[in-house]
């Protein structure tokens, strides 16, 4: 290779920038809307679930998100053979109309004081459909982002994927802290958290658009007019090691992010006394830093490889889980830092799972490959995270979570040390 094409290699074309652009925006109202449920759950669960307790109503409302993640595997086979053999802008349309279609149902459902028992089971219905469609998502969007790039590109072009899930859980959050500041509480109840789930499903018009727009990618059209199998059966028939080596490369990366997003603050609000409120504000800054650092994340990878910047992600935590957890103080600060640091290392999972799993397949199979393994690694692991660190914690095992993400973190080394360097890997 010469040094031109080493140059042109890693620049990216205006045509390559403005697919990168409508897969990160569009991939964030995708998430806008499926982060808006759990944002607005204690506001709506009374509307759709009676008869009990305020806590009753909640737990009903979050067993029904809880079975949205059922329907991720299923998403991931389904929608990642449609955008395989249909292509890459298809698939995403097709993710994207159901997420926002079925967030303006929700906004629009009546609730059990008007239509009784029929409104939980819209609401469930609506929740299948976009754990249906978020399955989907995350291979077409994986699958485009990484096909868009230029060869020298594509880590870069992949940690947009991650980039633009961390912005559309901020945008719900924001949503949520505006509306409970200007309502309320009788009107946040009445149709405040209709307002939302509107807005969302308004938002995914915009990426709709945004999607609809693009050019379909020139892997995907070398290989359009070509006979084809079945992508699903001929991903496990003939990539088995690739689909286990995307479930291994998930493991580790879902359970620690989980964990430090989704537990930490309110492990630290049990385990120390800190306010909840200044716990979830130290998760808050330290994911805006997160997201930033992000794309810097690929860029790295793009220069010195994909083992390299995950294995120092998952040695990390080797290294950082005890002290994580054994110093962990009740100021914003003490929070604050062990935060941080603990997101700065997951960037290299985060910048680097995109690209890593689009390179283990061939594009006739490529978002169903990354689609389905990811899909059940993310609902075994990631899904039952939250679960055991609070069954840890309640049974006054708390002093083992740190253990617990060790583990998961050398089972990371170990899969991220055994994998193919996959950088510059023809797609």
């Amino acid at each position: 290779m010469t040094t031109v094409d080493t140059v042109v290699s890693h620049r990216l074309t205006a045509h390559q920038r403005k697919a990168i652009v409508a897969g990160a925006v569009g991939n964030t109202v995708e998430w806008v809307d499926w982060a808006v449920y759990t944002t607005f759950a204690p506001v709506f669960a009374g509307q759709f679930f009676t008869g009990g307790s305020e806590t009753t109503a909640l737990l009903s409302t979050l067993a029904v998100f809880a079975v949205g993640f059922v329907m991720r595997p299923i998403g991931g086979a389904v929608l990642g053979a449609y955008a395989d053999r249909r292509g890459r802008k298809k698939g995403l349309t097709l993710t994207i109309s159901l997420m926002a279609g079925a967030s303006i149902v929700i906004a629009l459902t009546p609730t059990y004081a008007h239509i009784g028992v029929l409104a939980p089971i819209v609401l469930l219905l609506a929740r299948l459909v976009q754990g249906f469609s978020a399955g989907g998502e995350f291979g077409s969007s994986s699958a485009f982002l990484i096909e868009s790039a230029a060869p020298g590109r594509r880590a870069f072009a992949g940690s947009w994927q991650q980039v633009s899930v961390g912005l559309g859980s901020l945008l719900a959050a924001l949503m949520g802290t505006i509306l409970n500041s200007t309502l309320s509480d009788a009107d946040l109840r009445g149709w405040g958290w209709r307002l939302a789930f509107g807005l969302a499903g308004l938002l995914g018009l915009v990426g709709l658009w945004l999607r609809v727009s693009v050019h379909e990618t020139e892997a995907f059209a070398k290989i359009s007019a070509k006979p084809r199998r079945n992508p699903l059966v001929a991903m496990l028939r003939d990539h088995p090691k690739a689909a286990l080596r995307v479930a291994g490369v998930t493991i580790a990366g879902t359970l620690i992010y989980y964990v430090w997003v989704s537990y930490m603050p309110a492990y630290a609000h049990l385990a120390t006394g800190i306010p909840l409120k200044t716990a979830l504000l130290a998760n808050t800054l330290a994911m805006v830093v997160f997201i930033a650092l992000l794309p810097f994340g690929g860029l790295l990878s793009d220069r010195i490889g994909r083992k390299a910047t995950m294995t120092a992600f998952a040695g990390g935590f080797v290294v950082f889980a005890w002290p994580a957890f054994h110093f962990l103080g009740n100021s914003f600060w003490s929070v604050f830092v062990i935060e941080l640091i603990g997101l700065v290392l997951i960037v290299g999972y985060s910048a680097n799972c995109a690209v890593i799993m689009a390179e283990q397949f061939p594009p006739e199979v490529r978002t169903t490959g990354i689609g389905l393994p990811y899909a059940l690694a993310v609902a075994i692991f990631g899904g039952t995270a939250p679960y055991v660190t609070t069954w840890l914690t309640t049974n006054h095992l708390g002093n083992l979570v740190w253990v617990y993400v060790a583990v998961a973190a050398l089972i990371g080394v170990a899969v991220y040390l055994t994998m193919p360097e996959t950088k510059g890997k023809e797609l």
